[in-house]
């Protein structure tokens, strides 16, 4: 692996070491070019509290697992505009031996959901319906996921990787800026989801340093430490959430709450230039989606152009166009939907679709439709990164879809629930919330799985533990941990480094490459457009938050800066 640093941040590091000021990236923050680092253990969350929590476990002797679980927890208190108990999630793992596996707890659809059941009699898709209010909910699966995780893969007790999470949610979380926004922000959207004042309302304005109790919530987990799985689906939890649905229209029943269960999944993995990349499988189009990209790209040399540079970011985007059109079309949940693996990753398909590249004009997304085979998820998601002193590793997203999901706080149990039914195709060919277009393969059908951009991805080096990724950030994941995986393979970066610097997105439809403020230089911009692609600035987006094996034998977390993330090792 080549070990040069992409200049704009080199600089930055040269201007911080011989004029003692400290640089600052494009969100007015310091820039960090050095993470983190610890010997034996490593935890990268959304949340210092839920990082905090999750180090205390591996330090108490619990493994990755433990940890995970215990930080998956802790975010539903610290962090609930998308840690949660009311969504669902991913884990992909590799434990020490190298065995690798993933789990999808992901949400259903509920039993009572149809095919049409967001348009109105003119087949128009209804505004707002699948995304705020009760309606918009999917049967949760984050609980039972916690659960089937620490069942096979954990070492201490259940009720000792919970109770964490019950002593932050009664002495309160301490708001940070950034949180007291986010409730402010959403406030008229509570009340407006809701039949009565939830806890994360008030009549005054948040503020930093606020303390938010949770004590419903605290009940709730209480619940899940003595039953188990059951502490949620069944009794008086359960009892909670479904008076909640009838209370404001919803669909989710008993029934569905009993019967959902998570499912262990295989792998998707592949390689590229010579790392093994472990990744989320169906019904996830994250695995596929990255494992393409990196295909794509792999026969060009990104490194001798340079990072963020007119050749690199040119191929790089015509990939991404290719890719997104395909996620359209073929993918979705594989218990009800057949998903072409592996002609998506055979290497003469992916060849195929890249020979129509033209490194002088960009190809219209008009011309790229999905291939022909050979034979806003929200940007508050959340992932964690966990590597153990034993060298077990998880990488886990985890989402209520949304920010605060569909803002309905379940009365007496004290948690929000997803909207997640907005990342099925409510009507096919109609973008979602994040502009993505979406296929009969994802089109809702009663206990489905809705497909999902997220994420969770491990990399090996000769056989061994090299690097933890993922993010949040709905439609851009798949382009985040790409470039996330790029900018350490080919452009040399540290994991700080990977994970702090700017990024773009492009997604096929809208056709346009989206930068943050301090992605492509003025002059690469230029390039670009005379190229014939159309550039439209964003804001930030995503929070990638991975772990970096470094020469030295030490864990290097990389937590991004764009939120309150929080690498913690010792």
């Amino acid at each position: 692996m080549k070990k040069r640093c992409p200049s704009s941040l080199l600089l930055l590091l040269l201007l911080w070491q011989f004029t003692g000021c400290k640089p600052t990236d494009q969100h007015g923050s310091t820039a960090q070019t050095q993470g983190v680092t610890g010997e034996k253990g490593m935890v990268v969350s959304a949340h210092p509290e839920a990082s905090r929590i999750g180090l205390a476990i591996l330090q108490q002797g619990g493994n990755a697992y433990d940890a995970a679980v215990a930080t998956g927890f802790a975010l539903a208190v610290a962090y609930p505009v998308a840690g949660n108990i009311g969504g669902g999630g991913f884990l992909v793992y590799r434990k020490q031996d190298g065995e690798i596996g993933a789990l999808d707890y992901r949400e259903k659809a509920p039993k009572a959901a149809s095919r049409d059941m967001y348009l109105d009699a003119q087949k128009n898709v209804i505004a707002d319906a699948s995304t705020l209010g009760h309606l918009a909910v999917g049967v949760p699966g984050a609980v039972d996921g916690l659960a089937a995780m620490h069942q096979k893969l954990g070492s201490l007790p259940w009720a000792t990787v919970v109770q964490p999470a019950i002593d932050l949610a009664r002495k309160g979380v301490v708001l940070t800026e950034r949180e007291a926004r986010m409730l402010n922000e959403d406030r008229e959207n509570f009340i407006k989801a809701n039949k009565f004042i939830p806890s994360v309302v008030r009549d005054t304005p948040w503020w930093k340093g606020d303390v938010l109790a949770l004590p419903e919530l605290a009940s709730s987990l209480e619940r899940i430490r003595d039953k188990g799985r059951a502490g949620f689906y069944e009794g008086q939890t359960a009892d909670l959430l479904v008076k909640e649905m009838q209370r404001g229209g919803g669909i989710i029943s008993h029934q569905d709450l009993k019967e959902y269960h998570s499912v262990w999944r295989t792998p998707i993995t592949g390689t590229y230039r010579g790392y093994k990349v472990i990744s989320m499988p169906p019904p996830s189009s994250g695995g596929i989606a990255l494992l393409q990209l990196l295909q794509m790209v792999e026969p060009y040399d990104l490194s001798k152009w340079g990072w963020q540079q007119p050749n690199t970011v040119h191929v790089m985007t015509e990939a991404q166009r290719r890719v997104y059109a395909d996620r359209a079309t073929y993918l979705g949940d594989p218990d009800f939907v057949k998903v072409p693996v592996s002609s998506l990753l055979s290497p003469a398909y992916l060849k195929n679709r890249m020979a129509t590249l033209d490194m002088e004009r960009a190809t219209p997304s008009s011309q790229v439709q999905a291939g022909q085979l050979l034979a806003r998820e929200s940007d508050q998601t959340t992932h964690y990164s966990i590597v153990d002193q034993w060298g077990n590793a998880a990488s886990i997203t985890t989402t209520l879809n949304g920010g605060y999901g569909s803002k309905v706080v379940v009365e007496g149990a004290g948690f929000i629930l997803n909207n997640e039914m907005d990342d099925f195709s409510a009507k096919p060919g109609v973008p979602n919330m994040f502009g993505l277009i979406g296929g009969e393969a994802n089109a809702i059908a009663p206990g489905k799985r809705m497909l999902s951009s997220m994420t969770p991805t491990i990399l090996e080096k000769d056989g061994k533990l090299f690097m933890v990724v993922g993010t949040p950030g709905g439609s851009t994941i798949i382009t985040s941990v790409f470039q996330a995986i790029l900018n350490v393979v080919d452009h040399g970066m540290g994991m700080q480094q990977a994970v702090a610097a700017p990024r773009f997105h492009h997604q096929w439809l809208p056709d346009r490459i989206e930068p943050e403020a301090a992605a492509l230089s003025p002059e690469v911009r230029e390039v670009l457009q005379k190229r014939g692609h159309t550039l439209q600035e964003r804001g930030r987006y995503g929070a990638v938050d991975g772990i970096l094996k470094r020469k030295d034998g030490r864990w290097e977390g990389g937590a991004d800066p764009r939120g309150d993330d929080t690498a913690l090792g010792y």
